[in-house]
């Protein structure tokens, strides 16, 4: 399965290459990987230097493994001044998102707070209603594995123009939207199809998933993904903006070509309003930290076990790829798995994954959304020898 990350879908928060079909890998190699083309990690270089090749501004890297840490950079980072990119740069990591508040919503049934089984409409009654949407026969766990059928917010047409395309993205970049529009947005549709008959990824589902975080405990759900993840695992550039329009420093421009079909000229989108992903897609994050958190996740330090076999327990989205709660699961072609997420934001593309016993994890992202391949740097990572 290839879904493109160009144009409206991707920039859309879209669902990521992760979900590629595997590309080739580059030639790999052997020895202590530096970022300099020798050792485990220089097929992956290689694959990011191809991407730049390919159109992308720039990409960064961090990749663990029982070696130790590697970073690699390619290209750059301001078009302008041709600075370089980092391996400190926080970006916005888009759909990634999406794990954090999973996790969250799962450690909220672990303490008896809520049930995967609730129905959405427990928590926000009356809220999931109109052209044949049923909130009462949706579940919390339909929502995180995306097999409520419920609309894809970001599929809109109109939201689409109005939000991803050129003119309508320079008139609302700054708009604030609250996540009850986004809902809104989406229940002007028919369902896709009924609950839990199929699969189809919806940023709307997430949108939802954050606000029943909020119903539960209270507190907005950026405040509950701090305090429960970013604060104990100590993920320092790692944050949830809300309205706000620019990304901390260290960072890198943000580049698109806000057109359908990713021609035309680059324009610099690095500040937005991103409460037009809200807990679908807003946060920021670096390499360092998704590695990071991945490897917490992956390992039991977030989740009970029983929480955390839920989370890896899949739907099948084709032969080699599955989708979790929050988390996705990737069969690459040399035969490893890889268990992350992968995001696509307003000239942002991030994928972050990691083996299952949690000792090779691997996040990078692109400061362009038109081009390059992000599944092939998955693939030279864990197969380019």
């Amino acid at each position: 399965m290839r879904m493109r990350t160009t144009a409206v879908a991707a920039l859309a928060v879209a669902l990521s290459a992760v979900l590629a079909a595997p590309a080739v890998a580059a030639p790999g190699g052997s020895g202590a990987g530096t970022g300099d083309d020798t050792g485990d990690h220089r097929a992956a270089h290689r694959a990011m230097r191809a991407a730049v090749a390919a159109g992308v501004p720039g990409a960064t890297a961090t990749a663990k493994d029982r070696r130790g840490t590697w970073a690699a950079t390619a290209g750059v980072g301001d078009l302008r001044t041709e600075r370089k990119r980092s391996p400190h740069d926080r970006y916005r990591v888009g759909s990634i998102t999406k794990t954090f508040v999973a996790t969250v919503l799962l450690q909220l049934e672990a303490e008896g707070k809520l049930s995967l089984d609730d129905t959405v409409d427990t928590w926000l009654p009356g809220l999931v209603t109109g052209h044949g949407h049923d909130g009462t026969r949706i579940t919390l766990r339909q929502l995180l594995n995306h097999t409520s059928g419920i609309f894809n917010y970001t599929a809109d047409e109109d939201f689409g123009r109005t939000y991803f395309l050129k003119d309508g993205f320079f008139e609302h970049r700054y708009d604030t939207l609250a996540p009850e529009d986004l809902v809104r947005v989406a229940l002007a549709h028919e369902p896709d199809f009924e609950p839990g008959t199929d699969w189809n990824y919806s940023n709307t589902n997430y949108v939802l998933a954050g606000m029943v975080i909020e119903a539960a405990t209270g507190r907005p759900y950026g405040e509950e993904v701090r305090r429960r993840i970013v604060d104990p695992l100590h993920l320092t550039a790692t944050s949830v903006p809300g309205t706000r329009t620019t990304v901390p420093g260290p960072s890198s421009r943000a580049y698109s070509r806000l057109t359908q079909d990713g021609t035309g000229p680059t324009h610099d989108v690095t500040r937005l309003n991103p409460s037009l992903a809200h807990s679908a897609g807003e946060m920021i994050s670096d390499s360092k930290d998704l590695n990071r958190f991945y490897r917490a996740l992956l390992t039991g330090r977030l989740l009970p076990r029983e929480q955390l076999n839920a989370m890896t327990t899949t739907v099948s989205v084709d032969s080699a790829h599955g989708y979790g709660l929050g988390l996705m699961k990737t069969t690459l072609s040399c035969g490893v798995t890889v268990w992350g997420h992968g995001g696509g934001i307003h000239g942002s593309l991030s994928e972050a994954v990691t083996t299952r016993n949690g000792r090779h994890s691997l996040a990078f992202n692109f400061n362009g959304d038109w081009a390059g391949d992000t599944g092939a740097v998955i693939e030279a990572e864990f197969c380019g020898d």
